[in-house]
């Protein structure tokens, strides 16, 4: 993957989800394509392109690609969490990781906890 200037410039973001219901609060399946909630004070505009290294309850470290498609910022309504969404990128590279997060989200019924977005 080329690394855009904004990309290098931001850095490289890293998400550490334990467990199903830690992940229930960062997954975003309203997003086409997926995309993950991150917890960030760095300013993102929406579209800009970002690398994340995603660890699965302390599995292999995972890169992910994506575009910011949503945006809480500081002092959101509600004591929202600052953060941005991550819509992860249409190739083959980002199946596997969609595969083990769905196959980690099957047994979770988590309705009852609110996620990070909606």
């Amino acid at each position: 993957m080329a690394f855009s200037a904004g990309m290098a410039k931001k850095g490289i973001l890293s998400l550490n989800i334990q467990g199903a219901a830690q992940l229930h609060q960062h997954y975003m399946p309203f997003i086409e394509n997926g995309g993950l909630f991150v917890k960030t004070n760095k300013n993102y505009r929406m579209g800009d392109e970002v690398f994340l290294i995603l660890t699965l309850d302390d599995d292999e470290r995972m890169p992910v690609t994506g575009k910011v498609v949503w945006i809480t910022p500081t002092g959101a309504q509600g004591s929202r969490v600052q953060g941005i969404g991550v819509q992860f990128n249409d190739n083959s590279d980002m199946d596997s990781i969609k595969t083990k997060i769905h196959s980690i989200l099957a047994p979770y019924n988590g309705e009852d906890i609110a996620t990070l977005t909606l």
